[in-house]
């Protein structure tokens, strides 16, 4: 698709809010989510990937859950949507903010393919959105659907507290002895993932993921080791539809431990925002152009729902 100006973070926004039809003061996307607290300890081994005092020392985590889009009604046995972990460590000096999702992989590789996938699904006058323009975009673009493959070839999340979640991006990790690496984060849940079969999906309520949440809460079972995903010569950084190399048999090094302890009013995740630009030294802003965008793009979403 030809573009007579540059996509730009505020028109993604825009778009990602048409897409899910405008509801008014909510996020543009993973709109509807649950705000948790909980501690992070870290590993012994933390040191030797990343300086960062937000990975290497104990702290308190405010956290959110979410599913993904910007519908904040979403049932939670949609399964073709993501789920979302969003959370901070460390204090006003060392703040990190991860933001990770259940795909290794992001849907757009630049902000202008971005902003031409959301358009391909505006609604129509009928509400609907034009299936033959979604076709030609992703056939012209089929690097945009490795997300939604990797989604549909997995069953549904059953529960958010058993879901592996990713950072999409490579992040560049200077450790104590200043040796940088690009690391991906994965968060994976100590208990496994928990899925649900079709036949026990449609046996749950819409909003089922809550109640769930709040019983492994309450069971000590809410735990997440928070991995780093260790990088080799020529692994591709700059693109975030892709995964690295065999990324599943990855050397991993495990950061610390999170476990959720409670939920928090939806106002002490909501009175500011999980900034991915937030990262103590140590961890650095990876260099694609997807997360360039972001820190921006989160800011205007912000004002837009106040």
């Amino acid at each position: 698709m030809s573009r007579l100006s540059p996509a730009t973070p505020a028109s993604i926004v825009d778009a990602l809010k048409a897409v899910a039809g405008n509801p008014p003061k909510v996020r543009a996307s993973f709109a509807k989510g649950w705000c948790v607290r909980g501690t992070y300890t870290p590993s012994d081994r933390a040191g030797e990937i990343t300086r960062s005092q937000s990975f290497t020392r104990p702290a308190r985590v405010l956290a959110r859950f979410s599913v993904g889009g910007g519908n904040p009604h979403v049932a939670d046995t949609n399964n073709l949507v993501l789920r979302g972990f969003s959370f901070r460590l460390g204090d006003d000096d060392h703040r990190s903010d991860i933001l990770a999702e259940s795909a290794p992989v992001h849907f757009a590789r630049t902000l202008d393919q971005m902003l031409a996938f959301l358009e391909a699904r505006m609604p129509g006058a009928d509400g609907k959105p034009d299936t033959a323009k979604v076709k030609a975009f992703s056939a012209a673009n089929p690097e945009t659907l490795n997300q939604a493959n990797y989604i549909a070839a997995r069953p549904l999340p059953g529960s958010l507290a058993g879901t592996t979640y990713w950072g999409v991006h490579s992040f560049p990790a200077t450790n104590a002895r200043n040796e940088t690496r690009f690391i991906k984060f994965k968060i994976v849940p100590a208990g496994g993932d928990i899925t649900l079969t079709e036949d026990e999906a449609r046996t749950k309520p819409a909003d089922f993921l809550h109640d769930d949440l709040g019983r492994r809460i309450a069971a000590g079972k809410a735990r997440f080791s928070v991995m780093a995903l260790l990088d080799r010569p020529g692994d591709p950084a700059m693109d975030v539809t892709v995964r690295w190399p065999d990324e599943d048999d990855r050397e991993e090094v495990r950061l610390g431990t999170i476990v959720i302890t409670g939920f928090e009013p939806d106002q002490a995740c909501d009175a500011s925002i999980f900034d991915p630009a937030n990262l103590a030294d140590g961890i650095a802003h990876p260099p694609d152009e997807i997360f360039a965008a972001r820190r921006a793009a989160y800011t205007i979403s912000y004002a837009k729902r106040r």
